[in-house]
């Protein structure tokens, strides 16, 4: 089984946040690669936003993912490889 490490979550959840962009909900899928592992999620989640006021400007931040539906998955050398992700976990590291 592959162990889904903190810095693929982190990963995740920056390629995530840069997809979803403004929107208050997405259904999709992202891929990419992390190391030797190119991992797809697809997943349709509810996107939770906190509004900012800061000295250079007014922006919208990601505070939470509410996953209605979701999947993870990890290939190694074209061989799909079961793993340990969490989007408990996932939540986390927003």
């Amino acid at each position: 089984m592959y162990s889904i490490s903190t810095a693929l979550y982190l990963e995740t959840v920056e390629q995530l946040a840069a997809t979803i962009g403004v929107s208050n909900y997405f259904s999709g899928s992202i891929t990419f690669q992390f190391g030797e592992v190119e991992c797809r999620m697809t997943t349709s989640v509810i996107v939770y936003r906190q509004h900012l006021s800061m000295p250079d400007g007014e922006k919208e931040i990601i505070t939470d993912l509410i996953p209605v539906w979701w999947e993870f998955h990890t290939t190694i050398d074209d061989t799909e490889q079961l793993n340990d992700f969490s989007f408990t976990t996932l939540r986390k590291h927003i």
